[in-house]
């Protein structure tokens, strides 16, 4: 049965002379399944889950999440901290547009803390916290509000590689044991194998499903496992493939064409 469900979505933003953002997206996700969303750059992969998140509306069809009282948790590309709070209040902070008591907001902004494995850093401010840490506590601040729908816009892109590859495999195992159903959106393969049931392949803009496919590895993951995996060399060029005339489009004739059309 699922949970969200999009029926011919399309969006475009007031008088966009470059046509529509988003074009007839249909896509049904499972209660506490983790869909990953590929596409080129500024196809709107973003605006889709804006769309979810409820911060945009649609221009034409319809979204439907859960019974409509759902939880949304959002982690940005940013961390977009207060930098003000300390990483403890920072977390607090989504806690408290909840309307839980005081003691409850307390209690389960050091449990979201614990998780990340921060809590010994809780009374840090941003900038006295590293680029990782900063993006844990965002991811902190999301998981603490216990959602229902975890939607993550490329969190860990800014992030060096030896970082991102830590935070993937802990993001798995937390979204794992909070039961979240969760769509990442994320312009890396690899990351999106590692952490994805299912993984969506978009078009460029306007944007439209190009394809779904099924990632075969089970819930229990890591990068070594993938490595070690077989199956996993021909899934990740099968992506590319799916990818390329997307990526291709978006990025427009080459000088050479250009100059042979002149």
């Amino acid at each position: 049965m699922s949970f969200v469900e999009i029926t011919g979505l399309s969006h475009r933003f007031g008088r966009d002379r470059g046509g529509p953002v988003l074009s007839d997206v249909t896509l049904s996700v499972r209660r506490s399944e983790f869909v990953a969303v590929l596409g080129p750059s500024g196809c709107g992969k973003s605006t889709l889950l804006n769309v979810l998140a409820g911060l945009v509306s649609p221009t034409e069809g319809t979204v439907t999440v859960g019974d409509g009282t759902v939880r949304i948790g959002y982690v940005f590309q940013a961390p977009r901290l207060l930098p003000w709070r300390t990483a403890r209040r920072n977390v607090e902070f989504g806690l408290e547009q909840t309307g839980a008591s005081r003691s409850a907001v307390r209690e389960r902004a050091a449990a979201a803390l614990e998780l990340v494995h921060l809590a010994e850093h809780a009374d840090k401010y941003p900038n006295q916290l590293s680029g990782g840490m900063q993006q844990r506590v965002a991811l902190a601040r999301g998981l603490a509000i216990e959602p229902d729908l975890l939607l993550m816009d490329e969190p860990f892109a800014a992030l060096d590689a030896l970082t991102r590859s830590y935070l993937q495999e802990e993001l798995l195992s937390l979204v794992r044991r909070t039961d979240s159903t969760t769509i990442l959106v994320t312009h890396d393969i690899d990351e999106a194998l590692l952490l994805a049931d299912r993984v969506v392949v978009m078009t460029q803009r306007p944007a439209r499903i190009a394809s779904i496919v099924d990632v075969p590895f089970g819930p229990e993951r890591s990068v070594a496992s993938l490595i070690a995996d077989e199956r996993y060399p021909e899934l990740r060029t099968s992506l590319r493939e799916l990818l390329r005339p997307q990526v291709t489009a978006a990025a427009g004739p080459s000088r050479a064409q250009v100059t042979a059309d002149a």
